[in-house]
């Protein structure tokens, strides 16, 4: 684990939207192509996997992202504490799941920031910066979708109608950010 830093460290309010960084949050991506895989990983996060494209699954304490046909990325929807650095069901999934040959555990926790984007222009903003055709994906809670977000690799996660999570990489954070501010202000 890297040293927990924040990659942004403040929020911001415009008209009919609010931009605020969520963390420190959970992310751990999961890799198999094993049928087995889904039922030890299914009684461990006692959480099903979607297994149809662009779909998620939640829990009390988890939200699964299908990423492609052998790939999810698990998210806590809790802020974790930054100062243990324990992360117990990441060792629980690499013991079940990496050890015994069923698939691969990487903790993504450090790798990605979150951004969560709030308000009735949500929308609006990201069809200012990327290509993806929101028409169908802004009614369906519980979307996700990896696209491109000003020249960005970002993965956008529906949770709310007019409540997405955003997910980049950190070293792509402060760009990402400063965009969305400067979008944001001219809508």
């Amino acid at each position: 684990m890297l040293n927990y830093n924040p990659a942004i460290k403040e929020n911001k309010t415009y008209t009919d939207l609010t931009i605020k960084i969520i963390e420190p949050i959970m992310k751990i991506n999961i890799r198999s192509k094993k049928k087995k895989f889904f039922s030890n990983v299914d009684k461990i996060l006692k959480l099903i996997f979607p297994t149809d494209p662009n779909t998620s699954s939640d829990s009390e304490k988890l939200t699964s992202f299908w990423l492609s046909p052998d790939e999810w990325m698990v998210v806590s929807n809790n802020i974790i504490d930054s100062e243990s650095k324990i992360y117990e069901l990441e060792e629980v999934l690499f013991n079940n799941i990496s050890k015994t040959k069923l698939g691969a555990v990487t903790n993504l926790t450090d790798q990605f920031a979150m951004i969560n984007l709030e308000g009735s222009k949500v929308f609006e903003l990201l069809s200012t910066g990327s290509p993806f055709n929101f028409i169908n994906f802004k009614d369906k809670k519980g979307s996700v979708t990896q696209t491109i977000l000003n020249h960005i690799d970002v993965i956008i996660y529906h949770k709310e109608i007019n409540n997405i999570h955003l997910f980049v990489r950190r070293s792509f954070s402060h760009h990402l950010w400063n965009w969305i501010n400067d979008s944001a202000s001219r809508l």
